[in-house]
């Protein structure tokens, strides 16, 4: 191995734990908003058990990786492969602190998908993008927020009429009851979360060693493992504030008997995808869990200026992305490698 391809692969490793911290901490809310709303964790306890229930659920499994590693393109028939993954990376990493810092929830799959797509298409050109493999990921990115919406709407409407025929009408005593199991859906709601997106980080990695030559299969190494689970951790344990307000306070009024169907909600979809080998976005599916088992009871109050402010950044975030990891490969490296 020479020294430029090392220090390509260092680059590449060091872009993908940056991308994955500030996944981290960009979409912690999607496991603490609605615990720490109805005050069923402290802040405090919400995102450090959040933290490291993370980590456990990066160490999962791998099949997201892979997907992402060799799903949209295939990094072993790309020259340069290498730059094409920095490209892509630092796209994601600027869309992401973009959208953080404007309190938006936007989501990190989004955008890595569509740097990758990108960066591809300026490094290699659009016979190396696999157009099926990407049709799929994007399919799963379009339904899982209508299936969290429907099933959210559906599970609360169950625990609605449960209440009713137990005959237990005192909120009060609801949401003492709801409180405890709110802790419990959030807890699997984080260990759903890093076993879905802290993949992605793995297979961008995988992709960046292929491409260079350093391993010949999609497998994910323990190290990149260790790696990417740590980093979205220590991300999630500093919490994205602004976005937690913009979830837990701007989308629908929480109670701990939604906030526990909606958390429920997002772990059933996540986990679904994440064994089926899909990446979705954690952020869009839990805002929808959140809007659709909220609308049972208060529909009336769904913030829809927020909930259309929100749904305008998740259609335009995968054709941002392809534009700006573009010119990224253009600028840095179209006339250097």
């Amino acid at each position: 191995m020479t020294t430029t391809v090392l220090i390509t692969l260092i680059a590449i490793v060091f872009l993908a734990l940056a991308f994955d911290f500030i996944n981290g901490f960009h979409d912690t809310a999607n496991a603490v908003a609605t615990s720490i709303s109805t005050r069923a964790m402290s802040p405090k306890v919400a995102i450090i058990s959040a933290a490291c229930l993370n980590f456990v659920g990066a160490l999962y499994s791998s099949e997201v990786a892979k997907t992402i590693g060799s799903g949209i393109a295939d990094p072993s028939k790309i020259n340069h492969g290498e730059f094409i993954v920095i490209a892509a990376l630092l796209s994601a990493i600027i869309w992401n602190l973009a959208t953080w810092y404007y309190a938006i929830p936007s989501s990190s799959s989004h955008t890595l998908i569509g740097s990758i797509v990108g960066a591809v298409l300026a490094g290699a050109g659009a016979d190396y993008v696999k157009w099926g493999g990407l049709g799929k990921i994007v399919l799963i990115l379009v339904l899982s927020p209508i299936v969290a919406f429907v099933a959210g709407y559906i599970i609360m409407t169950i625990i609605k009429y449960l209440v009713i025929l137990t005959g237990n009408k005192s909120r009060s005593k609801l949401n003492r009851v709801f409180k405890f199991f709110q802790i419990l859906s959030a807890w699997l709601l984080s260990f759903s979360h890093g076993g879905n997106d802290a993949q992605k980080a793995m297979g961008i990695i995988v992709f960046g060693l292929v491409a260079a030559g350093a391993q010949t299969t999609m497998d994910v190494p323990l190290w990149v493992k260790i790696a990417a689970a740590t980093a979205m951790g220590l991300g999630t344990s500093i919490g994205g504030w602004k976005i937690i307000k913009t979830i837990s306070k701007n989308l629908i009024k929480i109670e701990p008997i939604n906030g526990f169907a909606s958390d429920l909600t997002s772990s059933i979809v996540i986990q679904t995808s994440t064994h089926m080998g899909m990446p979705l976005s954690t952020t869009h599916v839990i805002s929808s869990a959140i809007i659709g088992s909220g609308s049972v009871l208060r529909f009336h109050e769904v913030k829809w200026g927020t909930v259309t402010r929100m749904i305008v950044t998740w259609i335009i975030t995968i054709p941002i992305s392809i534009i700006l990891s573009y010119v990224l490969y253009t600028v840095l490296f179209k006339f250097f490698v």
